[in-house]
């Protein structure tokens, strides 16, 4: 079985869990969150926690940190392009659609931004409804979350 490392750090946006594996940064949960199977390990999280207080500071503005994506191949194709949408920028699904070569799969790249289990370092808070909306994050306490992201981003 392959080892885990979780943290939980403080961010302006409540606490997150960090959880870690051998190939790189696996979650990132909102909230203090219990993982099965995870040695808590702040040591083995600390560049993923330096560069999310980097972020939350305004310092960064892109992640480097190794990812370890667990998905199908169409999420993981949504996930890369989130990656690719500048700091301070938002798209809409039907964007994000059309750059993974399916266009009129906005529905799905919908459910790929919900599954994305690295949040902020795979930006699905960039992406909004076509009319501009707040759409997205389950619930009225993840869209205050994206709201707040995206102001962060637009302070800087």
């Amino acid at each position: 079985m392959e080892k885990l490392f979780r943290t939980v750090m403080d961010s302006p946006v409540g606490p997150l869990t960090l959880v870690v594996s051998g190939q790189g940064l696996r979650e990132i949960h909102f909230g203090d969150v219990s993982t099965p199977g995870a040695t808590d390990n702040p040591r083995q999280t600390a560049a993923v926690a330096r560069q999310l207080r980097e972020y939350f500071a305004g310092r960064r503005q892109q992640f480097d940190l190794k990812l370890d994506w667990h998905g199908t191949d169409f999420q993981r194709s949504v996930w890369r392009a989130l990656v690719r949408i500048p700091y301070g920028k938002t798209v809409s699904y039907a964007d994000v659609a059309r750059k993974v070569g399916k266009p009129k799969a906005f529905r799905a790249v919908g459910g790929a931004n919900r599954a994305n289990p690295i949040p902020i370092v795979v930006p699905c808070h960039r992406v909004l409804g076509s009319d501009g909306s707040l759409t997205g994050y389950s619930g009225p306490t993840r869209l205050d979350i994206k709201a707040q992201l995206l102001a962060l981003e637009a302070a800087q």
